[in-house]
């Protein structure tokens, strides 16, 4: 559940601090009072797109904070150690986003920095919000699959991954042939071409790190002259000069005398012993190191021969050696399958077929599934639909398949294969009685929707686990008996997730565990929105208002007194 948020410089809001329990909550408050900014701010916390509009006037930055508690096996602390963050699920989870008028956005997760997709798919775990724009959702079939497949839980998520991965290897093998069959008249016009290259980088006989070596060799042997001098007169010094002699002579008169006073002499002598012996070791590694330098221009002249050929591979066929090498057995697989294309056509023409069969099985199985699904979410949602009074409403979900020359053959005819099955899926609704089904982009109201969509939510919510659903204005469209059987339907819903509801109705508010009245008011010439929690004469004074209007009135205080009270009654257990 979302138990505290936190909102500074957002739009009209200056600063908000506000706690939350579980339950049932609604916001209330005059058009334009700026409630749907805390939305707003939840949305952001989710990962939504932030908008530099959204900072307050005078202010550098908007800042948001939400703490969430969750169950230690809810999914988004497996989500989040899918993004490589690692939390406590003890601990409560913590969301901060900053939002700047510079367009800067940053995110932070339990304080580590997070990216917004990566925020986007922890928020997706955590708040679902629901406004008057997702009924677009329910407009368009193409998503209805999606929502079907959500429905089936783990049986069908398990055969449609089975199926997507038979379908990548499908495409995959299918892509590769007609790749082959496509290029086999440029491979052939290549085919010269590439026994060339073959023939050109083969014979070089390349080595990696033949280039660097040969380098090294060519700087050793055209300072030979400069190496020799050096060396040599530095092996004079050491071995015929009075250094090494000097230290001789020491280390004898050192010797007869360390025994007088070995505390001190010894250790003396030990260093210069030491000395001694690494000046004549040193001598004796110069001497044989300037015997072994090479005087060698013929050597010097095939170096730089093999590094001119080297040059012109590079320039021809890659950076280095180790691309080149790379490279030559490239175009090898390429000779391969230019000098055996028709064995690898019809090679991959049998591994297509072999795949197509094992897809087309999957995807009837899938296919079977959804049917099974789509029958119980139909009985499902008319149960929701019956207590959103709409108890003659039929629901149905069609699942066809479509037709594809090209494609497999089943019972008869050609379908199509895609990414998501041989399905097509659509909702379909019949909201009086004697009316055929039909989809529910063209029939249905905007208060049907509100109530299909939340019938939808109320089953989803048992299946996906998001702890927090936001209705914005879900009962838009709806009044009198409707009206209370939303605010009866989201009262419920909250026995299984943290519910909040922004309404303008005082049937869905009087239901409500927690109240919220959001002012906006104007101090100092800058327009400020204050947030409430109502205690009972708050709710009260509120509900009064949402009955009459402008003016508050004894009538309508009785009244708001008797919803809060039959609400109440509603509300406990029998």
């Amino acid at each position: 559940m979302l138990r505290e948020l936190t909102i500074r410089n957002l739009a009209v809001i200056e600063s908000v601090h506000l706690t939350f329990d579980r339950g049932f909550q609604v916001l209330t408050g005059e058009t334009g009072a700026g409630k749907s900014i805390i939305i707003d701010a939840l949305g952001l916390i989710a990962g939504g797109r932030a908008s530099t509009d959204l900072v307050r006037y005078g202010h550098e930055k908007a800042e948001m904070e939400a703490m969430f508690d969750l169950d230690p096996d809810h999914p988004a602390w497996q989500a989040l150690e899918g993004i490589g963050l690692g939390a406590d699920r003890t601990e409560p989870l913590m969301i901060r986003r900053e939002v700047t008028t510079a367009g800067k956005s940053t995110s932070r997760i339990n304080g580590q920095l997070v990216n917004q997709t990566m925020l986007r798919e922890i928020g997706e775990w955590l708040v679902n919000i629901h406004g008057q724009h997702e009924h677009q959702s329910l407009m368009r079939p193409e998503g209805h699959i999606g929502w079907l497949d959500l429905f089936g839980g783990e049986t069908v998520a398990q055969a449609s991954a089975s199926y997507q991965a038979t379908y990548e290897r499908y495409t995959t093998i299918h892509r590769q042939l007609r790749e082959l069959q496509d290029s086999s008249k440029q491979a052939l016009q290549m085919q010269d071409l590439y026994r060339f290259q073959v023939e050109e980088i083969t014979g070089a006989k390349l080595k990696p790190g033949e280039e660097e070596k040969l380098l090294e060799e060519k700087r050793k042997l055209a300072n030979a002259e400069k190496l020799f001098s050096s060396v040599h007169d530095s092996y004079e010094v050491l071995a015929t000069g009075k250094g090494l002699q000097a230290l001789g002579k020491a280390m004898q008169k050192l010797q007869d005398i360390a025994a007088l006073d070995p505390a001190i002499l010894q250790p003396v002598l030990e260093q210069i012993q030491s000395a001694y012996y690494q000046v004549e070791d040193a001598s004796f590694q110069l001497r044989d190191y300037r015997d072994q330098i090479e005087f060698n221009p013929a050597r010097i002249d095939q170096i730089e021969r093999r590094l001119d050929e080297l040059s012109t591979l590079r320039r021809k066929y890659g950076d280095n050696v180790e691309e080149i090498l790379a490279y030559v057995e490239k175009i090898r697989h390429e000779l391969e399958l230019i000098d055996n294309k028709d064995e690898h056509v019809a090679k991959l023409q049998v591994e297509l077929e072999r795949e197509r069969k094992v897809l087309l099985d999957s995807a009837v199985t899938l296919s079977a599934l959804r049917k099974q699904a789509a029958k119980e979410l139909a009985e499902a949602i008319e149960r929701e639909l019956q207590e959103l009074q709409m108890q003659r409403t039929r629901f149905a979900v069609r699942i066809e398949q479509m037709d594809d020359a090209g494609g497999p053959e089943l019972e008869g005819r050609h379908i199509r294969l895609t990414p998501t099955g041989i399905d097509d899926v659509e909702f379909l609704i019949s909201a009086n009685p004697g009316e055929p089904l039909r989809s529910i982009s063209r029939i249905a109201s905007g208060g049907e929707l509100s109530r299909i969509m939340l019938a939808m939510k109320t089953i989803f919510a048992k299946v996906d686990r998001i702890p927090v659903l936001v209705f914005d204005e879900v009962d838009t469209g709806v009044s009198g008996r409707a009206a209370q059987a939303i605010a009866e339907k989201l009262s419920r819903l909250s026995a299984d997730c943290q519910v909040f509801s922004i309404t303008h109705l005082p049937q869905v508010a009087c239901m409500a565990d927690e109240h919220y009245l959001i002012q906006k008011g104007v101090e100092d010439e800058r327009t400020y929105t204050r947030v409430y929690r109502l205690d009972h004469e708050g709710r009260v004074l509120e509900l009064a208002r949402m009955l009459g209007g402008v003016e508050v009135t004894e009538t309508t205080k009785r009244h708001a007194e008797e919803m809060i009270s039959m609400a109440a009654r509603q509300k406990s257990p029998a």
